[in-house]
């Protein structure tokens, strides 16, 4: 069974149709949309600040989201890939999103809708990330901008396979 738990009398809120694995571990003030899914290993604490995210999100094995204490909560919107072990850390990331295996997105942070923060990218506290872009490298830099391809073949791909992906587990 996931670790699913309250902290200072704030429930996760969780619909039916999501999916949480066995080993996931949602504490404190966390509400998640519609279809997302919670895999192995994943941490969300909002034990202290709040965590909400949106419709149709995955955060992938490992990946860890969290908050800094009364100051920057964590907003995810909808359609958005976290991908296995990333750090999402006190920020806000807009709707249809990927964000890579193993970056961090760090406090105060604004990732802009239809972006890509590319695998092991780090994005440093306050950055903006503007829409439509690729961020790459250590600190993270606009690469170039994402082609329409690129949203449907990538970002909804990724979200959408998700979805399906946790249909089986549900069986």
């Amino acid at each position: 069974m996931p670790i699913i738990k309250p902290v200072k009398g704030k429930h996760p809120q969780i619909p039916e149709d999501c999916y949480i694995a066995e080993n996931a571990t949602i504490v404190g003030e966390v509400s998640l949309g519609k279809e997302c899914s919670i895999w192995f290993n994943a941490v969300l604490r909002g034990d202290v600040h709040f965590i909400k995210i949106g419709n149709k999100v995955n955060i992938q094995d490992g990946a860890v989201i969290h908050a800094t204490y009364q100051k920057s909560p964590t907003t995810i919107g909808n359609n958005v890939s976290i991908g296995h072990n990333a750090i999402v850390h006190g920020c806000t990331i807009h709707d249809n999103v990927l964000v890579g295996m193993g970056s961090i997105i760090m406090d105060d942070c604004v990732v802009a809708s239809n972006s890509i923060i590319a695998a092991g990218a780090v994005v440093t506290k306050n950055t903006r990330i503007e829409a439509g872009s690729i961020y790459a490298g250590v600190p993270a830099k606009k690469v170039k901008d994402i082609s329409e391809e690129l949203i449907s073949g990538e970002i909804d791909r990724i979200a959408n396979n998700y979805i399906k992906y946790s249909s089986w587990f549900k069986e």
